[in-house]
């Protein structure tokens, strides 16, 4: 069975520095993939080659089967990749529900838009309540959710999410995890970058971990978690 997503030989290169070494990555429909690895390890530089916001040096990526390293960002989300990116990088001077807005550019169908804005709205009800509140204001847990909101706008068929739980209160992480865990009930694949190896683990189908530009482990979430070095490395040792 083809993955919906495949990425293959892929080098990326900040200037000279090569960022990427050629790294292979799938992930099935329907699956929650997390990306585990320290600082610099290449996470985040992954997911915006997947979201065409970097060009990859070499390699490919294929989504649904069709090469699509060689095209813009704005093409992509049209064929249903969501990327929620590290930082949140929503419109602080806007509102909430602009910035949601904003996250359908692509879409024309009235209908579709009211229909995914109601969806957001109904996984975090506190952006329904905050809708014309300027998103510069939000707490942080709250750009979060309005961050995951907007990307979902575009009715994406995966969703690539960065850091989604960085800087955020337990109690929120619990709450922003049990909703990706929603979001992917309904039929979206997720690819999920994450620091909190054990919750991103506990949430995953599968993982890879990554070290410095490249991928050294990849299995079930479950042997993962199991795993001695990936204890030691990522998950503060056993509990």
């Amino acid at each position: 069975m083809a993955a919906l997503l495949e990425i293959e030989a892929l080098r990326v290169k900040y200037g000279n520095v090569e960022a990427l070494h050629g790294i292979d990555l799938a992930v099935q429909e329907g699956e929650i993939v997390a990306i585990l690895g320290a600082n610099g390890a290449g996470k985040s530089t992954t997911l915006r080659t997947i979201s065409g916001l970097l060009r990859p040096a070499a390699g490919a990526i294929r989504y649904a089967g069709q090469p699509i390293h060689a095209l813009p960002a704005h093409e992509l989300v049209r064929m249903g990749i969501g990327h929620a990116p590290e930082g949140r990088r929503i419109f602080g001077t806007l509102t909430v529900a602009e910035n949601l807005l904003l996250g359908a550019f692509t879409v024309s169908d009235e209908e579709r838009i009211t229909a995914s804005r109601e969806r957001a709205y109904q996984l975090f009800p506190v952006l329904r309540e905050r809708a014309g509140q300027l998103a510069g204001t939000l707490s942080g847990g709250e750009q979060q959710m309005l961050a995951i909101g907007r990307a979902l706008m575009a009715s994406p068929r995966i969703l690539l999410l960065d850091e989604p739980s960085l800087g955020l209160a337990p109690l929120l992480v619990k709450t922003i995890f049990k909703v990706i865990q929603e979001i992917n009930r309904t039929g979206v694949t997720v690819l999920l970058v994450e620091q909190n190896a054990r919750s991103a683990l506990k949430l995953a189908h599968r993982g890879y971990v990554m070290e410095v530009g490249r991928v050294v482990l990849q299995d079930t979430a479950a042997a993962l978690l199991a795993d001695p070095k990936v204890q030691n490395a990522y998950l503060g040792g056993r509990h």
